[in-house]
Parts: structure tokens; sequence; C-alpha cells
């Protein structure tokens, strides 16, 4: 499933990079599709809820888009069952509302693209997938009602990105201080109507801490150090037909 997606995602990138120039002008405007899972996984899940909405009257999102729950539930995980296998996965997707949609896409949209860029596509890939799961299987292992819901997403992008530097013997002081807000305030805000929202934010968010200690970002190289060192070996390769002359 995960696999298709950057595949989708790659190939939608090549194919929909929209050049917006126009003849009149020396500069060309462009609008790039330029993190292409974090746009691929919003675009999915628009569509998850539109065909939800209007097509199948409410039954999409509840027969493939809802982490199964606990035994003894009427949702409980069907071992024999491969659908609640995949639903493990693509809880992720689905949302119960327009509402509830957009309030996680408006996280993931502001942080993915950063991410994206700093741990690269296959990376942040992996990394929603694990949360996918890990959220998906603790549901269903130990909680009573279904979940869905990129809010998991969401808040472990919100304490990953809180990484901006890392180092053998350094923790981020902003790091320890969004922890600190985002915990606490899960834990007070927390009450038996909300408690497998919360749940989600909290597995999602302690996702989201071991990427930032475990997983460094991908080394950068500027476009301006790169130039240079291609006019430095143009350079170099032009010298010795200089002494030859």
């Amino acid at each position: 499933m995960y696999s298709f997606l950057y595949v989708l995602a790659d190939g939608i990138k090549k194919k929909y990079t929209t050049d917006m120039s126009k003849t009149t002008s020396t500069k060309r405007l462009r609008v790039t599709y330029n993190a292409p899972v974090t746009l691929t996984f919003a675009l999915l899940a628009v569509m998850v809820l539109l065909c939800n909405d209007k097509l199948f009257g409410g039954h999409l999102v509840q027969a493939l888009f809802i982490a199964p729950s606990r035994q003894g539930t009427p949702t409980a995980f069907n071992w024999k069952s491969m659908i609640d296998y995949i639903r493990l996965f693509t809880h992720v997707l689905g949302h119960a509302d327009w509402t509830h949609l957009f309030s996680n896409l408006s996280f993931i949209l502001l942080l993915g693209p950063l991410l994206e860029e700093r741990y690269g596509h296959r990376m942040l890939l992996l990394m929603i997938t694990i949360t996918a799961l890990v959220t998906g299987v603790i549901n269903a292992c130990f909680l009573p009602t279904g979940l869905l819901g990129a809010s998991g997403i969401a808040c472990m992008m919100i304490l990953l990105a809180s990484f901006t530097s890392m180092s053998d013997k350094e923790i981020p002081l902003t790091f320890i201080l969004i922890a600190i807000i985002y915990f606490g305030r899960e834990i007070v805000s927390a009450d038996a109507s909300s408690n497998i929202a919360t749940f989600a934010h909290i597995i999602g968010g302690v996702c989201g801490s071991i990427f930032g200690f475990f997983i460094p970002a991908k080394k950068r190289t500027s476009s301006r150090s790169t130039k240079m060192r291609s006019r430095k070996t143009i350079v170099q390769e032009e010298l010795p037909l200089q002494g030859e002359a």
C-alpha cells in the first residue's frame, strides 16, 4: 500500500509539474509538486472522504479506513480477515468529517514538506507507515473502539519538527519545551469521551520523538557550493590546455 503510494507520488511529481511561465517575461513561474509524499497523502485523504460522502453513503470509511479495536468489542480485530490487517495502516486516511480532516491537514501540509526535505521522501514515508502501524496495533490490542484519522501522523510531525539539529551529546531545548507543552496538554485535557484521540496523539508524539533521536537528517549540499565545485573543476581542466598552448 505505502510502496504504491511512493511510486504514485513520484509519478505525479514528474507528470504534473506545471510551467506557468509567460512568453513576455524572462523569468518563469513554476508550480511544483514539491513534497510528493505529503501532498499525495493529503490528496488520498481528501479523496477517501469525498468518495465516502458522495459515492458510498458513508460506508467506505467504516469498511476500510478504521483501525479495529480490542477483543470482546463490536469492532474487534479479526485475525482471519485480511482487511483488518490492511486497516492497521489505512486508518490514517479515514476521517469522520471535513473539519476533522482539515484540522489534521493544516499541520501535515505545514510540517510535511519541511520534514520531507530534511529526511527525504522515502524516510518520511517510512515514518508515516510505522506510526500508522503502531497506533493501529495498540488500538487493536487495548482500546474498545475503532480509530481513524491522521492526528497521530500530525502529532508525530510536530515532535519531529522540533529536532532542528541533533548531535551525539545534545538535546534541543525546543524539543524539551514542545514535549512538555504537548504531552502536558494531552494529559490535562484527556477525559472519557476523548481518550481514543488522546491516545493517538500521544503515540504519534512518542513515535516522532523516537524518530528525531535515532534517525539523522540527510546531508544537504547547497546549490551554491555545487556550482563552485563545478566551476573549480572546469578551471582545473582548462589549465593544462593553456600551458600547452
